[in-house]
C-alpha cells in the first residue's frame, strides 16, 4: 500500500488533522527542545567570567554573536530547502539534518572553549538548514491549497515547536545553574536524539510528496553537482574559521559579514525566482505580493530575537529572577514566550477555524504581528520604571513582554509558515520554504548591529525608538494590504 498524499482522502487522526502531522509534530518539538534549550543558555556562556565557567567575551561581543547565529541557521535553509528540491526530498532532508544538529550539540557539551563551541555551532547551523525549511514544507504537503484545516493545523504544529521551546530552557538551565553549562548543552543533544528516533517511527504516515524531490536533477548530475557542493561548502568553512582563527576578521568581522549576507541573500533569491521562465504569471504576482510580508517578517524578527540578546541582559542583571521568594534560574525566562503560546495557539487555531471565511486577511495578520512585537518593546520601557526597593524590575512585570511579542508571534509566525506554502511556485516549492527562513535570518543579521546600539544607560530610548517605528511601519503595510491581496490571487 503506497503512503497517503496530498491528493487521497482527507485523514483526521490527529486532533481533526492528518496522522502524519503528529509525527512532524512531535519531531519539530525535540528539535526546538534541542534548539532553545542551548540558546537559552548561549548568550550567558558567551559572557559569564572563565571562572565561573563560561568564555568571558564582552557582553556587546555576545548578543552580536547569538545574533549572528541566530541569522546563519536561518541562512542555511536556503541550501537545504535546495537540496531537498533538487536531490534528497524533504523526508532524507529532515533526517540527517537532525543527525548534524544532534552531533553539534554534542560538541558543545564537550569542555574545549571556543573551538568546541564553534565546531558545535557549525553543525547545528548546517543541520538545522537542512531541517527547518522542509518539516515546514512537509506539513503544508499533508493539505490542499483550499482546505480550511491548513493555517488551523500550522498553529497546532507550532504549539508543538513550542512545547519544545518551553521545556528546552528549563531543563537546560536548570542543569547549567546547578551543574554546569556543557550538562545544559548535553540535555540539548539528548532531546534531538529522541526527535530522531521519534520520527524515523513514524514517518510512514508522511505524505509521499515528500519522499522524492519536487525539481529533480537528471540522474547522471546528480554525483557531480553533489560533489561541487560540498566541496564549495567545506572550502567556505575552512577558509571562514581560518580566517577567525588566526584573526584576521575577528569576531567582529565575523558577524559583519553575516549581517552582508543575509541582507544579500534574499533580495538575490528573490530576483533569482522572480525571472525563472519556469513560473506562471500568477506565480510572479504571488512571489511580488510575497516580498512585502516577508520584510514585514524580517522586521518581526528584528525585534522578537532580542529575547535571546538584549533582554537576556535585562533579566540577568536589571530584574529579580524570584516570585514570592521562589529563586528561579535566569534562563527561565526564555521559555515564558514558549509557555504562552502553549496557552494561546489553541486559541488562535480554534478563532480561525471558526471566522473561515470571515477571518482577517493574510496581510492584516501580519500588519497585528507587527504591531504587538512594537508594542512588547514599549512595554519594556514601561517595565524600567517598575522595580523594587533593591532597584530591580520585577520578574511578573518583565515576564509581560514576553507574552506580547508572544501575541505578536501567533499573529504572524503560523501564518507566515502558512502563506509561504501556500504562495510558492511549484517547481520551487521546499526553496521557498527556505526563502522564508531567510526573513528570521535578515531581521536577526541587521539585528547584530542593531544591538551594538544598546546599553543599559540608554536602554529607555533605545527600546522606546524601535517599538515606535515598528508599529508605523505596521500602519503602512496595512495600507498595502489590499494590494498585495490583490496580487495573491485568491490565495486566503
Amino acid at each position: 500500500m503506497s503512503t497517503p498524499t496530498v491528493a487521497d482522502a482527507p485523514q483526521q487522526g490527529f486532533f481533526g488533522h492528518p496522522r502524519a502531522l503528529s509525527t512532524l509534530f512531535f519531531t519539530e518539538m525535540w528539535e526546538r527542545f534541542s534548539y532553545y534549550g542551548m540558546r537559552g543558555i548561549l548568550a550567558l556562556y558567551l559572557y559569564t567570567a572563565i571562572q565561573d565557567g563560561g568564555l568571558g567575551l564582552p557582553e556587546t561581543t555576545a548578543t552580536s554573536l547569538v545574533s549572528a547565529y541566530g541569522a546563519s541557521v536561518y541562512l542555511t535553509g536556503v541550501a537545504g530547502g535546495w537540496l531537498a528540491d533538487r536531490l534528497l526530498g524533504a523526508r532524507s532532508a529532515v533526517f540527517w539534518g537532525g543527525v548534524l544538529i544532534m552531533f553539534g550539540h554534542i560538541a558543545m557539551a564537550v569542555p574545549g572553549g571556543l573551538t568546541t563551541t564553534g565546531i558545535g555551532i557549525i553543525l547545528i547551523i548546517a543541520g538545522t538548514g537542512l531541517l527547518k525549511p522542509n518539516v515546514s514544507k512537509m506539513v503544508g504537503d499533508l493539505y490542499t491549497e483550499q482546505d480550511q484545516r491548513r493555517d488551523s493545523g500550522f498553529s497546532i504544529f507550532y504549539m508543538g515547536i513550542n512545547l519544545g521551546g518551553f521545556a528546552g530552557p528549563l531543563i537546560a538551565g536548570l542543569l547549567q545553574s546547578e551543574i554546569g553549562f556543557h550538562w545544559g548543552f548535553g540535555a540539548a543533544a539528548v532531546g534531538m536524539a529522541l526527535g530522531l528516533v521519534q520520527y524515523v517511527l513514524g514517518r510512514g504516515n508522511l505524505s509521499s510528496v515528500s519522499q522524492v524531490p519536487a525539481n529533480p536533477l537528471p540522474a547522471e548530475h546528480k554525483g557531480g553537482v553533489l560533489g561541487r557542493a560540498g566541496g564549495i561548502a567545506a572550502l567556505f568553512v575552512v577558509v571562514l574559521v581560518g580566517l577567525v582563527g588566526t584573526g584576521t576578521i575577528g569576531l567582529g568581522g565575523l558577524v559583519n559579514l553575516v549581517t552582508v549576507i543575509s541582507a544579500v541573500l534574499p533580495i538575490v533569491y528573490f530576483a533569482v525566482m522572480l525571472s525563472s521562465k519556469q513560473i506562471t504569471k500568477v506565480e510572479r504576482d504571488r512571489l511580488v505580493a510575497y516580498i512585502p510580508l516577508f520584510l514585514a517578517t524580517a522586521l518581526f524578527f528584528l525585534l522578537f530575537e532580542q529575547q535571546a540578546s538584549t533582554l537576556v541582559i535585562v533579566t540577568d542583571m536589571q530584574t529579580t529572577n524570584e516570585v514570592f521568594g521562589w529563586e528561579f534560574p535566569v534562563s527561565w525566562f526564555q521559555s515564558i514566550n514558549s509557555l504562552a503560546i502553549i496557552i494561546l495557539a489553541p486559541v488562535f487555531a480554534a478563532l480561525w477555524l471558526k471566522l473561515a471565511d470571515r477571518q482577517p486577511s493574510t496581510p492584516i495578520k501580519f500588519v497585528g504581528g507587527v504591531v504587538f512585537v512594537g508594542l512588547g518593546f514599549l512595554w519594556a520601557v514601561l517595565s524600567g520604571f517598575i522595580t523594587n526597593a533593591d532597584g530591580k524590575q520585577l520578574a511578573l512585570v518583565v515576564a509581560m513582554v514576553f507574552v506580547v511579542l508572544t501575541i505578536g508571534e501567533l499573529m504572524i509566525s503560523p501564518v507566515g509558515l502558512s502563506v509561504t506554502t501556500k504562495l510558492a511556485p511549484a517547481v520551487f516549492s521546499s526553496q521557498t520554504m527556505g526563502l522564508y527562513f531567510l526573513a528570521p535570518a535578515m531581521g536577526q543579521g541587521i539585528g547584530a548591529q542593531v544591538v551594538k546600539l544598546y546599553d543599559p544607560a540608554n536602554q529607555t530610548l533605545y527600546f522606546g525608538v524601535i517599538g515606535l517605528a515598528t508599529i508605523a511601519c505596521g500602519g503602512l503595510l496595512a495600507l498595502a494590504a489590499p494590494k498585495i491581496k490583490k496580487l495573491m490571487h485568491g490565495v486566503p
